[in-house]
């Protein structure tokens, strides 16, 4: 093929794949696409606006703390940080918040381009480009203001870096840019510790002749980000922060199963739950990496295993995996890295196997085959999500919003599961039922209401009954409004509740069992379970 008609080939795959990219910069306040596989995903009804909520305080309501409340900004400040900046450009807008998540998918396109231009020819990088934005999980979770785009876009810089010490004319300074880099992964959300073996090979490897220099280079990445981190940690002592900290690691530590075999049961589903990125290029990217491994013998296997940047890759996604076996909670917003670095796995191990002769090379064009048919099948598929925007979640939020402004009913405060994403969408004070970062005075959701005296109550679908006994401690309930939203069967509807306090002196303890039934004074239609 002449010189002029590859480049011409490249342009059309490069305007290709900008075109699809563009997809994702439209229909920012649209819903989380509905009817898709991954319906049941909490992270669209409550996870924008629980990581938000600093960022969104602070503009609308003059201080990003909540005393009591869920304040998951001292311990992963790095999004609200960037979203507190980005609104005084753009105003407290979930539009904003997620154009931010986008613009931070846009920068792993680039990074992950560049990453695998490291060793490899042009067609792998574009290959492995082109299978992230035809992804219709991609699609989905990438435009939800999440903290995996941060950390993603994060740990591909990081990698970027590392690749390329051995020929930075001061490596030490590169080295403690990674430090600081591995410091914001951190900061953006704590599972990045499972994160460190990946990078930690890649800076090794391509050194590996020169251990004294490997080991310096180690070292700094460590020490700085020991020592910056730290910094953060005695900052939050300082101010008394450290109870938010720990209450974030306490809220995301689930019960582990009875029995020796759990480990097992539990890896297992999580190597299941790779499928729901993809049920053609997971398994792929698996088949690759176990035949790499076996094949570590000859010219093609032993080449690809030598690369930093596969084994970066595949220990990234190794050790996102033992992070959600560890937990035992796996949910599909979590293979979002995943995914993005199983993909360069593909493009790296097509690009060693078509470059071999005879029969190696015919496993890699099959290899490109069934990449170039999935990428062709999801690429329908996601231009179908962005041809057919839906805006029933905002549309709620601003008409529940309206109701509470056209019905006034003592303080304009909302307590909700999904209120701090009510906030972010509809500029109101919110509450979490949730999650009470215990505090002095203040040690749980019956004293918070207390302290706060809300006039309002959201749930969705049902009421729990654990809820109820809180909320009639001091309140009775009365059901005014509905509002449907999403596609969840279970939590397709928005039921609005005014809250009525109790007369004085007549406050309930919380833990009598008949707290949790329809009381006289409240008007409840919905289920209680």
């Amino acid at each position: 093929m002449s010189t002029a008609y590859k480049r011409l080939g490249y342009a059309a795959w490069v305007l290709l794949i900008c075109g699809f990219a563009a997809l994702y910069a439209l229909h920012l306040q649209a819903d989380f696409p509905n009817h898709s596989p991954w319906y049941r995903d909490w992270a669209k009804y409550t996870d924008e606006g629980w990581y938000s909520n600093a960022a969104t305080r602070a503009h609308l309501f003059g201080q990003w703390y909540l005393r009591g409340d869920f304040n998951p900004a001292a311990a992963v400040p790095l999004l609200p940080a960037l979203e507190w900046l980005l609104f005084f450009v753009t105003g407290v807008s979930v539009g904003a918040a997620r154009g931010l998540a986008v613009g931070l998918f846009f920068c792993s396109l680039l990074l992950s381009y560049l990453l695998l231009r490291v060793r490899g020819p042009a067609w792998v990088a574009l290959l492995a480009v082109t299978l992230l934005v035809t992804s219709p999980f991609l699609y989905s979770f990438s435009r939800l203001a999440l903290l995996e785009p941060v950390l993603t876009a994060l740990m591909l810089a990081a990698l970027n870096l590392a690749v390329r010490l051995p020929h930075m004319r001061r490596p030490a300074w590169g080295a403690v840019f990674i430090g600081l880099l591995y410091t914001l992964m951190l900061l953006t959300k704590t599972t990045a510790v499972f994160l460190l073996p990946a990078l930690g090979w890649a800076i090794w490897l391509p050194l590996r002749k020169r251990r004294t220099d490997a080991l310096r280079r180690l070292l700094t990445v460590l020490a700085t980000s020991g020592i910056t981190f730290a910094a953060w940690m005695a900052l939050l002592t300082a101010k008394g922060l450290l109870v938010d900290y720990r209450y974030l690691i306490f809220i995301n530590t689930y019960p582990k199963p009875s029995g020796m075999l759990w480990p097992a049961v539990s890896l297992w589903w999580s190597l299941h739950g790779t499928l729901w990125a993809d049920h053609i290029l997971e398994p792929l990217a698996a088949v690759v990496t176990v035949a790499a491994l076996a094949a570590w013998r000859t010219r093609w296997g032993r080449g690809l295993l030598l690369d930093p940047v596969f084994g970066a890759a595949v220990l990234t996604v190794c050790g996102y995996l033992m992070f959600m076996t560890y937990q035992d909670h796996p949910q599909p917003r979590y293979f979002a890295l995943v995914f993005v670095f199983s993909a360069l796995v593909i493009a790296l191990g097509a690009g060693a196997l078509v470059s071999a002769a005879g029969e190696t090379a015919r496993a890699g064009w099959a290899v490109l085959a069934i990449a170039s048919t999935a990428a062709v099948v999801n690429g329908a598929w996601t231009v179908s999500y962005a041809a057919h925007p839906e805006y029933t979640y905002v549309t709620a939020a601003r008409e529940l919003v309206r109701y509470i402004d056209e019905h006034p009913n003592g303080r304009r405060l909302l307590v909700s599961i999904s209120g701090d994403e009510i906030a972010l969408m509809a500029h109101l004070p919110t509450l979490c039922d949730d999650f009470s970062t215990p505090v002095p005075g203040i040690p749980d959701l019956p004293a918070k209401i207390a302290y706060y005296q809300p006039g309002w109550y959201a749930a969705w679908n049902d009421l729990d009954p654990g809820t109820l006994a809180d909320l009639h401690s001091h309140f009775t309930l009365e059901q005014v409004a509905r509002f449907h939203a999403l596609d969840d069967p279970d939590r397709n509807v928005l039921v609005l509740f005014k809250l009525h306090p109790l007369a004085p002196g007549m406050a309930r303890g919380q833990n009598d069992a008949n707290l949790r039934v329809p009381l006289p004074g409240d008007k409840i239609d919905i289920p209680i379970e």
